[in-house]
């Protein structure tokens, strides 16, 4: 790809196939808005899909499993030997993701961007190693600029193998000891909050574990001159990519960069959680017409996701107290998306059901 392929303009959504949409609802045997949100986000797939009628029979579920040098501070209730042992049970299908891409009969596939305790080569696991790890942000940046352009490209070539594959949803998730940690100096910085607002337990940590990971944040945060101010312009371009190699993943790079070519290509995501949500915030930071193709599954229960929704205006489809990551909640959000397209794909219109329309 080009340099700076990233902030090349997006696809536009079709506004014929939503006023079509639009019209069918207004037409279908039900009180106008009755529906809901199921009316609007049909709408929304029409648009996004360029069809009156949106379907979603074919889903690409990427997960992105990557270690995290920041580990190294004690900021995880779990051992980072967690990771590579991860993708391993992705592949063989013990994951909750691996579970929810087989009752959905969605595609899964696993990126392994660099693990301390290598996998190795699995059915369905992507290499695409960039190293073991990133580097432990509160000592040094986290990502060379060779390594953020690797991870942007594992992530673009994810997409791209899904566009190949004619699918008509896209779903990133994401697997990392310590990435919450990441995810949260990120959102810190990128929206100008403290590390104590928007650090939460991740895997598991009890108070005195989310204490220490904030200071640990915030340590980092000074190190790089990131410390969050309340005022001055939004980060966005050059100034969110160097924010994503000082204190990123590759995991989170790469779902930043499969986000951006998914909108370059036409193709609706599905954001999953805390993690995910990050990744798409740097991604509209770096090109705002990704906004355009990004719908949410679900409010996790992580502290920080639900600033980082409110600021990219978003309305997630679930709130089930869910922080698993894996892309687990956007793939259990899959059924109702179906179902709104069934509903406003199968509903008779009231002339078809001669039915009296309203008065």
């Amino acid at each position: 790809m080009e340099k700076n392929w990233f902030s090349q303009p997006c696809a536009a959504l079709n506004e014929t196939a939503r006023e079509l949409a639009l019209s069918r609802q207004g037409q279908l045997t039900k009180p106008p808005g009755a529906l809901g949100r199921l009316e609007t986000v049909a709408v929304q797939l029409a648009a996004m899909q360029g069809a009156e009628q949106p379907q979603l029979a074919r889903v690409q579920i990427s997960i992105f499993a990557a270690d995290h040098g920041i580990a190294a501070e004690g900021v995880s209730a779990f051992p980072q030997a967690v990771t590579g042992e991860m993708v391993k049970n992705f592949a063989r299908g013990g994951a909750a993701i691996s579970v929810l891409a087989k009752t959905l009969d969605a595609q899964l596939e696993v990126v392994n961007l660099g693990t301390v305790n290598d996998p190795g080569e699995w059915p369905g696991v992507v290499r695409a190693v960039i190293a073991p790890s990133s580097a432990n942000f509160a000592i040094e940046p986290a990502m060379t600029g060779t390594q953020l352009t690797e991870a942007f490209q594992a992530g673009a070539d994810s997409v791209l193998r899904a566009r190949e594959a004619s699918v008509q949803l896209y779903i990133g998730g994401e697997m990392g000891i310590a990435n919450t940690t990441s995810a949260s100096a990120l959102a810190c910085a990128l929206l100008r909050e403290s590390p104590q607002l928007l650090s939460g337990p991740g895997t598991g940590l009890d108070s005195h574990g989310v204490a220490h990971k904030a200071l640990v944040i915030g340590r980092a945060l000074e190190l790089h001159g990131l410390v969050p101010s309340p005022s001055g312009d939004a980060i966005e371009g050059e100034g969110a990519l160097e924010i994503l190699r000082c204190v990123g993943g590759f995991e989170i790079a790469a779902l930043t960069g499969a986000y951006l070519t998914a909108a370059q290509h036409g193709i609706p995501v599905l954001v999953d959680g805390f993690i995910s949500t990050v990744a798409a915030l740097i991604a509209v930071r770096i090109n705002p017409g990704v906004r355009d193709w990004l719908l949410f599954g679900h409010a996790s229960a992580e502290p920080g996701h639900q600033r980082v929704l409110a600021e990219l205006d978003a309305q997630p489809l679930l709130q089930l107290g869910m922080r698993l990551g894996e892309g687990s909640g956007a793939a259990v959000a899959v059924p109702l998306l179906r179902l709104a397209c069934a509903l406003h794909n199968g509903m008779a219109t009231f002339s078809e059901a001669a039915v009296s329309g309203k008065i």
